[in-house]
């Protein structure tokens, strides 16, 4: 019995009929827009939860279900801007502010959704987020998809890396290249829910009302723009990208939509998408709005004054007009009296949030209204369908983005337009006279020309002209002198500056540092070419705190793990494994990525390490380190997450249990080789080598391999010692197991074992070490 049916033929009919707190309620509920009943809705308090008798047993389930995986707690309405992005198994999909990981969770399950045993989906997803606490949060989170198709790094959104490969000058041996089957980073699918003022959130966090102030969403309107930009330049031609925020305020919303609209020109629409989620509620976006800033409403930019010009941008405004001759139309009283305004020193915290607006400064002149298709975006309210606020807007990209996009002017001010002649007139002499080839000063009107367009991959988002702080970390890179340091990483200060902008002209860049010493790579292991370099590199990898992704080649390693575990040669080994360790001799762990990912980490690797990875692939195997997994014939064993993936491929050191012998297994942890219910059992137990074996729990009287092909299996990995079988799972995962099984099968007498059981030194040791595993960092190793 899966967790859908649980909940609809026990919680949902038990609840429905019970009253909490001395009223009738509806306890739960399958959300209706959300495809399959496969989201649900729980009308409880947290409190309610955790202290009202009846709802104990629900309250423990959701504990239980949401630490092992199998269920995702998060707010209803955050759902949404996944399910608009209409992702299918093969796509390539970036969630650009990712954490903590609740959608990428759920593009995680779309990615494998119907995918069979012992396969993997041939498309991605790459979760990003600046912050590195949020990241090893997010990292939690997925985590508990067991996926070998997830990357996690950790960049500034707006200056995410799109990895461009020249391949006259990259990094790597000409098979490496010629053999790579993408060149630069590009997603057909792009989530992009950018920070916001989280002013929609007021059910779940009261304390915002008092917080909540008109700048939090002013200060964000840039940043939101900038994300949005670098997100669809990072999209391929006929992809997707969701923007989405927590927010009400149009500024961050429809004005941001806007802008984007207006930068991108026609290479970008917005899609309509109100046929799509039927039984989802939603409102139309906004047409007009005023822009709020220091106690004043403006209706239009030309009624900003000069020395708010730098708060308040023509973005904001449903027009997007800068007015750059607006001081010459207004009488100088009353831009006088818009200064003054303007210079009031009340700050938005010390007035109330809720004032009389017929109370407050408007500056209203023309009020302005959107040409643009803003209909088509979604405002979702708390009182249409009981959930939080939402906006969502859908784009399709339709052709590469022009370089116009990136190329913006600033608002132009009174006192800049005053002094804008003798300015330009001065610093194009300067120019004229630093060029040595007059000729290739380009005319200042040449800049702005829509006609001309770029590879998306070749325009750096908003900020091209200044360095991206996250791509190389200024203060992690040292100088030359300092190499020879054990702690130092290979990566020199003028290495750091030429790598900063990513994606303007990277053959230049990458051909100067070919002559002066060849680039630090991820996996100097496995591509030797790149140790020609006169000095010697470091295997720190390029980013300071971060452990580098190697491949994992150690053949005598991998072909003993093969035949221990009898893995059919069907099974893809060859390029797919990875380490975190430099250190081969010491690896504790090997994981296993798909060959989506291995393709991006190869192209990471040849352009220069320009990801900042913090985590990629499924663990697939583990050192033991106890005293009896050394003597053992093979050191590595099958992780409790990959046996999914690994189960249809082994055939040896598997076992088949009857469910009373299964059961046992999970609620005694160990068992000696003589005491278990069916005698056939312990005997095939002990004819397998020492070492990690797997059972699989014979439910419905299927062949062994018949169990192994089919999804619903149920089978952990366990440790055959001296004498007894250990189970190698959590104590959480063998509740729930039991859980399980207590749904299908009967219960059995434990007549059969011995009245007192008690686990041996040797199995003591491993569990041990098996829950300890839990508590360790979410950081890879």
């Amino acid at each position: 019995m899966d967790i859908r049916t649980k909940l609809e033929n026990d919680f949902m009919k038990t609840l429905q009929a019970e009253g909490v707190d001395g009223s009738e309620v509806e306890g739960i509920k399958p959300l209706p827009w959300y495809p399959e009943n496969l989201a649900w809705q729980s009308n409880f308090s947290r409190n309610q939860l955790r202290k009202n008798q009846i709802l104990e047993r629900f309250h423990e389930f959701l504990k239980l279900q949401n630490e092992i995986g199998n269920i995702t707690r998060q707010e209803a309405v955050s759902m949404v801007p996944p399910l608009f992005l209409d992702v299918r198994p093969e796509h390539f999909a970036l969630d650009m502010c990712a954490a903590p990981g609740s959608k990428t969770f759920q593009l995680l399950e779309m990615i494998h959704h119907l995918a069979d045993p012992g396969t993997l989906p041939s498309g991605m997803v790459l979760a990003n987020d600046v912050d590195v606490q949020r990241c090893n949060l997010l990292i939690h989170q997925t985590k508990r998809m067991s996926t070998a198709n997830l990357i996690v790094t950790n960049h500034e959104a707006q200056n995410f890396p799109s990895c461009h490969l020249n391949r006259n000058f990259a990094n790597g041996s000409e098979t490496q290249k010629r053999e790579l089957d993408i060149n630069q980073l590009q997603f057909d699918r792009v989530l992009c829910d950018v920070p916001c003022s989280g002013d929609g959130t007021l059910r779940k966090a009261p304390d915002i009302w008092r917080k909540w102030n008109t700048g939090n969403g002013n200060g964000l309107h840039g940043l939101q723009i900038q994300i949005a930009m670098r997100g669809l330049s990072l999209l391929k031609v006929g992809g997707r990208m969701v923007y989405s925020t927590c927010s009400m305020n149009p500024i961050e919303n429809e004005a941001a939509v806007a802008e984007v609209l207006r930068r991108c020109g026609g290479s970008v629409e917005l899609v309509d998408v109100s046929s799509e989620l039927p039984q989802l509620v939603r409102r139309p976006g906004l047409k007009k709005w005023k822009v709020r800033d220091k106690g004043m409403w403006y209706a239009s930019y030309k009624a900003v004054p000069d020395n708010r010009r730098g708060g308040v941008v023509p973005g904001m405004f449903p027009s997007g007009k800068t007015y750059a001759d607006a001081s010459e139309q207004n009488d100088d009283a009353t831009r006088a009296q818009l200064s003054d305004n303007g210079n009031n020193d009340t700050s938005e915290n010390d007035m109330p949030v809720l004032e009389d607006s017929a109370a407050a400064a408007t500056i209203l002149d023309d009020e302005e209204v959107s040409t643009l298709p803003l209909e088509r975006c979604m405002r979702i309210v708390p009182h249409d369908q009981n959930s939080g606020a939402f906006f969502i807007a859908v784009f399709h990209k339709l052709s590469p983005l022009p370089a116009s996009a990136f190329q913006q002017k600033k608002p132009v001010s009174l006192r800049e337009k005053l002094n804008s002649s003798n300015i330009q007139a001065e610093s194009l002499t300067t120019k004229v006279k630093e060029d040595e080839n007059v000729e290739d000063v380009k005319p200042v009107d040449s800049v702005g020309n829509e006609d001309v367009t770029m590879d998306d991959a070749d325009i750096q988002a908003e900020s091209l002209t200044t360095e991206v702080k996250e791509d190389v970390n200024v203060a992690d890179v040292k100088p030359v002198g300092s190499v020879g340091s054990e702690e130092t990483t290979t990566v020199d200060a003028g290495n750091g500056t030429d790598e900063t902008i990513l994606d303007a002209e990277p053959s230049e860049t990458l051909e100067k540092k070919e002559k002066d010493e060849t680039q630090p790579s991820t996996d100097t292991r496995a591509e030797p070419e790149t140790n020609r370099g006169k000095r010697k590199l470091q295997m720190q990898g390029k980013w300071r705190g971060v452990d580098p992704v190697i491949f994992y080649k150690e053949e005598a390693v991998v072909g003993k793990i093969k035949d221990f575990y009898g893995i059919k040669d069907s099974f893809p080994f060859e390029g797919h494994l990875i380490t975190r360790n430099s250190d081969m001799n010491h690896v504790k762990r090997v994981y296993y990525v798909s060959k989506s990912v291995k393709e991006v980490l190869h192209l990471n690797f040849l352009a220069g390490q320009q990801l900042k990875i913090a985590s990629v692939g499924l663990k697939m195997f583990e050192r033991q380190t106890s005293k009896d997994g050394a003597s053992a014939p093979c050191i590595f064993r099958i992780s409790s997450e990959a046996l999914p993936l690994m189960l249809p491929y082994l055939t040896k050191q598997i076992l088949y249990a009857s469910p009373a012998d299964f059961k046992h297994l999970l609620q005694y942890k160990s068992i000696k080789l003589g005491d278990f219910v069916d005698a056939g059992f312990g005997e095939k137990a002990s004819q397998l080598l020492m070492g990690c074996c797997v059972v699989v729990l014979n439910k419905d009287n299927k062949t062994l391999s018949e169990a192994q092909a089919d999804p619903s299996t149920i089978a952990i990995g366990c440790w055959r010692g001296r004498s007894n079988i250990s189970v190698m799972v959590t104590a959480l995962d063998c509740q729930e197991l039991l859980e399980r099984m207590s749904m299908g099968v009967e219960e059995e007498t434990d007549s059969s074992l011995p009245e007192t059981k008690t686990l041996t030194a040797e199995a003591d040791e491993i569990v041990e070490a098996e829950e300890g595993e839990v508590k360790e960092d979410t950081k890879q190793p």
